[in-house]
């Protein structure tokens, strides 16, 4: 059996196997609710076979949106949609997670095929917040820093975004520390220039996400995994780096954290990335080995063999992709076929199962 389609065990749920939809942006709604688009684009996936489905990033409040076409979690009115797609998910065999998110400094912009930068609040934009008063580019809004009742609010958001996921079916969280939006903009001395007990130490710089994951705790099932995605570093002289993901990694994991997602840059412009097939994975390798707890390897991932070669050596429990999936919804029901693994497709779509020999007038 290759070790992608070998079941991986979650606190009180089983992966049927190591291949994770990660999350990416549709920005395709309205009021952040999901619709018809979200079903089919989620839904598809799982009908293709993935063992882990994890919704693009979802906004713990409406200021917390990318843009204003974000997905939302910060009202009840949103539960309905998001029941029937988790219900969807749950009936193939793929388990619901979903991402929470509050964008901070890098909020209230364009959708990618809309414009760029700064959506101004006359076209449906709005005041944005952060660690700091410091704009995360030029054309980017100029965020306000939060004070302490708004650092409140943000922890609240969070612990209120993962109650409705839980009615909502999902079942598995992931916070979403990363890509330059909020909770990474705490985490980095490029973005967080606070003198206060958020700021300055490693220790004040990693106290809002320690404060958000216990406050999802709080709410989230003991029985349910709890994954964070962290940028391992900025790619930036003076950032985050490997070795704080490392020391965040190990207190993370005894805060009830099961898996350390781990991604790399998104807070700071142009910054010199060396993009390449599976250029994050020595990242989520050495936090696996160092900090002993498991981690997903994401980016750049887009052949069987080098997920299997990923996992086979060690290097991650789960991988995580993206583009693929958009390329090719059916992945796992490919590289199982590819790999030599023995994987059920849906009845539907069996008469399209490739088989090895198959006989003449059958194809």
């Amino acid at each position: 059996m290759p070790k992608l389609f070998e079941p991986l065990a979650l606190r009180g749920i089983t992966l049927k196997n190591r291949i994770a939809v990660s999350p990416m942006c549709q920005y395709s709604s309205v009021d952040g609710f999901a619709s018809d688009w979200h079903l089919v684009h989620l839904g598809g996936r799982a009908v293709g076979g993935a063992g882990l489905i994890i919704s693009e990033a979802a906004a713990v409040s409406p200021e917390g949106r990318i843009s204003p076409d974000d997905l939302g979690i910060w009202k009840d009115e949103h539960l309905p949609m998001l029941q029937r797609i988790t219900a969807f998910l749950t009936a193939q065999g793929s388990v619901p997670g979903i991402q929470l998110a509050h964008a901070g400094r890098k909020a209230s912009t364009y959708s990618p095929w809309t414009g760029e930068g700064a959506v101004p609040e006359s076209a449906g934009g709005w005041p944005v917040v952060g660690p700091s008063a410091v704009a995360f580019a030029d054309n980017y809004p100029q965020p306000t820093a939060l004070d302490e009742a708004g650092i409140r609010k943000v922890i609240t958001d969070f612990r209120a975004a993962a109650a409705r996921s839980l009615a909502a079916g999902f079942q598995v969280v992931e916070l979403h520390a990363a890509h330059g939006y909020l909770l990474h903009e705490f985490l980095s001395p490029l973005s967080n220039h606070r003198t206060d007990a958020y700021g300055g130490s490693f220790e004040n710089r990693i106290r809002l996400l320690l404060e958000v994951t216990a406050a999802t705790r709080e709410v989230w099932p003991e029985n349910l995994p709890l994954i964070v995605r962290i940028s391992a570093t900025d790619w930036t002289e003076g950032g985050w780096n490997a070795d704080e993901a490392v020391q965040l990694a190990s207190i993370l994991k005894t805060r009830g954290v099961d898996l350390i997602d781990c991604s790399t840059g998104g807070n700071v412009p142009k910054a010199p990335i060396p993009v390449g097939p599976g250029y994050q994975t020595e990242f989520a390798e050495r936090i696996r080995e160092e900090a002993g707890v498991m981690t997903g390897a994401v980016g750049l991932i887009t052949t069987p063999a080098e997920a299997e070669a990923i996992l086979a050596n060690g290097q991650a429990d789960l991988v995580l992709l993206a583009r693929e999936f958009l390329r090719e919804p059916y992945f796992p029901l490919l590289a199982a076929h590819e790999l030599g693994a023995e994987m059920p497709w849906p009845a539907q779509y069996e008469r399209g199962k490739p088989r090895v020999q198959a006989a003449a007038g059958q194809r």
